[in-house]
């Protein structure tokens, strides 16, 4: 073994050990209260599908602390909290490959949204037909990744919040809860996404109004076909000839009978001249 390669195997054991250190140093640190989350950590993904993959983890983490630390906060027994969201995140790292999720999303989501809670419920409660409080917990967990995201994170379309909502019910959700998730987000949607719903909604009235247009426009087509006039004096076609068989024993041919008849005279006038010749 050569000593670049010695040296090269070395530098990645190096580098490695640096970055378990790294990582044990940012767990401690968030179990000891320390939020301070980098939003643009550029050693993990920051893909849509790592933004999916954080919005799933939030979505369980929250869960976590609703049937906790929340539920204990709202009846009253506060020496029974010992699961914070900031502990929820440092577990889930520790237990979890986080390669491929965009782990700066996923710490805002689990930091602002427990502090925005009260809130990001009144909001929620607006669009309801029961209390906060009769909501299902993942349902609940989902409606406040919804409702944070449509209202603090304006870069993010408010149809990708809305289809986001679905693919969580879809993959932890109740069967028919999709139902209430998109009725709520949709009607604050236009409460907070007041002007980007109507540009929406002037744009699909244009392209109804263009294909209505085009439609009204197209010239039809007559498909109606003339029927030829037919001439009863005229003479028949080839097509109307009658066809003749080569079977048919009614049909006569003259030049058949003709040489027919010729041969019989011919053998009739031969045998006479033998019968004189012996006489």
């Amino acid at each position: 073994m050569t000593d670049q390669l010695k040296r090269a195997i070395s530098a990645a054991k190096t580098a490695q050990a640096n970055d378990q250190q790294a990582e044990a140093t940012r767990i401690a640190s968030s179990s000891a209260g320390d939020q301070t989350f980098d939003m643009s950590e550029s050693s993990y993904k920051t893909s849509h599908t790592a933004i999916r993959k954080a919005r799933r983890f939030a979505m369980q983490g929250l869960y976590e602390w609703l049937v906790t630390d929340r539920r204990f906060d709202i009846d009253g027994k506060l020496g029974w909290k010992a699961n914070p969201p900031h502990d929820i995140a440092a577990r889930t790292r520790a237990t979890n490959a986080m390669h491929t999720v965009h782990i700066g999303y996923y710490h805002e989501m689990m930091r602002d949204i427990p502090e925005q809670i009260e809130a990001l419920d009144a909001l929620i409660s607006q669009h309801l037909d029961r209390g906060i409080d009769k909501l299902d917990t993942v349902e609940h967990a989902i409606l406040l990744i919804g409702a944070y995201e449509l209202q603090n994170r304006l870069e993010i379309p408010y149809k990708v919040v809305l289809d986001e909502a679905m693919k969580l019910n879809n993959h932890f959700g109740a069967t028919d809860a999709h139902k209430l998730i998109n009725a709520v987000l949709d009607r604050m949607a236009i409460e907070l996404r007041a002007l980007e719903v109507e540009s929406d909604t002037k744009a699909n009235l244009r392209t109804s109004q263009k294909a209505v247009s085009k439609q009204s426009e197209a010239k039809p087509v007559d498909t109606t076909e003339t029927a030829p006039e037919t001439n009863s004096d005229s003479q028949p076609t080839a097509s109307n000839k009658p066809r003749i068989s080569a079977n048919n024993a009614r049909v006569k041919r003259n030049s058949a009978s003709k040489a027919s008849a010729n041969i019989s005279e011919f053998k009739a006038s031969k045998k006479d001249a033998n019968t004189k010749s012996q006489d």
